[in-house]
């Protein structure tokens, strides 16, 4: 239909003519209401951008001679924080000649990779920057398992009840 003819029948229904594909040989266009079209495209373009998962990305700070307890305390936050959905950098702060022992930051990076294996995955691998070892664990769409330290604490808390009954009587 040539041009001049499908602007006059749009005209004759009230309505607008809306070029849908102009790269199209020749250029394909449909007769309707231009502010509605803009409406709907702006509603989906809404509930893209709300769809959209944003990720953060978490800390959690490290120093190559940390205690056992100190550590799960930490691996814990890291699993909480995968939970919640966000990223998280794994970092291990050097001071001082602790720079010169930096294979002890590796293997506790290697350890908290191992222990987070089952809800995240390693973005990117241990890395040393200046004083400060890290990596990035992102979590996993679908979790390969239970989270290791949560379910440890879950486990504590089970026990202890019964252990402070026993000491009780």
């Amino acid at each position: 239909m040539l041009t001049e003819d499908a602007q006059a029948r749009a005209r004759s229904e009230g309505l607008d003519l809306i070029e849908v594909s102009p790269n199209a040989q020749p250029p394909v266009c449909k007769i309707g209401d231009y502010g509605r079209l803009k409406y709907e495209q702006s509603k989906k373009d809404k509930d893209a951008r709300k769809k959209q998962k944003n990720w953060e990305l978490k800390e959690v700070k490290l120093r190559p001679k940390i205690e056992t307890h100190d550590y799960e305390t930490k691996a814990r936050m890291a699993e909480r924080l995968l939970m919640d959905g966000g990223k998280v950098k794994v970092t291990i702060m050097f001071r001082g000649r602790e720079i010169t022992y930096t294979a002890f930051g590796r293997k506790l990076l290697d350890r908290m990779a191992q222990d987070m294996t089952p809800i995240a995955t390693i973005e990117r691998e241990p890395k040393l920057e200046g004083k400060n070892m890290f990596m990035i664990l992102a979590p996993r769409p679908v979790p390969s398992g239970p989270p290791k330290f949560s379910s440890m604490k879950e486990q504590r808390e089970e026990t202890e009840p019964a252990a402070a009954a026993v000491a009780a009587k």
